[in-house]
């Protein structure tokens, strides 16, 4: 199996590195490259992929177990 690594960026979206294979409502959605940054903050306009929308509206992170 490929690796893939998925990283959730401070106050910004989800880094998918590696192949992946993603799925919305039964369909494949077509993935370009091998990296992809999935929308967090629920404000794209291209969702579920990041538009860089989280920047606008100002979106942060709830805290996490790190950060405790």
């Amino acid at each position: 199996m490929a690796n893939v690594k998925v990283s959730v960026l401070k106050n910004g979206p989800l880094k998918v590195d590696g192949p992946i294979e993603l799925v919305q409502d039964g369909a494949s959605l077509p993935v370009q490259g091998a990296t992809v940054f999935l929308c967090r903050c629920g404000a794209s306009g291209k969702k579920p992929f990041c538009d860089g929308a989280h920047a606008r509206i100002g979106f942060k992170d709830e805290p996490s177990v790190t950060d405790v």
